[in-house]
């Protein structure tokens, strides 16, 4: 697979991961808008976003299959753990604008401006920690 359409899978799957967080989001955002809601609905949001993006991820991007429960646990440990700063990354960026403008719609721009920086540190991560057997990537 070529660099760029590695790059236009990511980017792909990217999108299908912040679909899916943002969808989380709403869901819980649809019972109230209290601080209370607010991190629960970032902390489902990151969950199914993570979730998502790294069956997507080992699959498609890095072209690994499972390799039994434990090391799939162990993998996605180390996945998990590379996600935590460019978590930091996304819900800084999201708070900010929803601090700043009070919308939901400049939180979700933010969403999306966190998770777009955020997912391009974290495949470098990802490539050098996590996927480290060969694959396409």
């Amino acid at each position: 697979m070529s660099r760029w359409e590695l790059a236009l899978r990511y980017a792909a799957f990217a999108v299908l991961a912040v679909l899916a967080n943002l969808a989380a989001q709403r869901a819980v955002l649809a019972f109230g808008e209290s601080a209370g809601h607010f991190v629960a609905a970032v902390a489902l949001g990151t969950a199914v976003g993570l979730v998502v993006k790294y069956l997507l991820d080992r699959r498609w991007i890095f072209g690994q299959q499972s390799a039994g429960f434990r090391a799939t646990g162990r993998q996605f440990s180390r996945y998990t753990a590379t996600g935590i700063a460019t978590t930091a990354i996304f819900w800084a960026t999201e708070t900010a604008f929803w601090a700043i403008w009070q919308t939901h719609t400049m939180r979700e721009i933010g969403a999306v401006i966190g998770l777009t920086i955020g997912y391009v540190v974290k495949y470098r991560l990802d490539r050098a920690f996590v996927f480290t057997r060969p694959g396409p990537a």
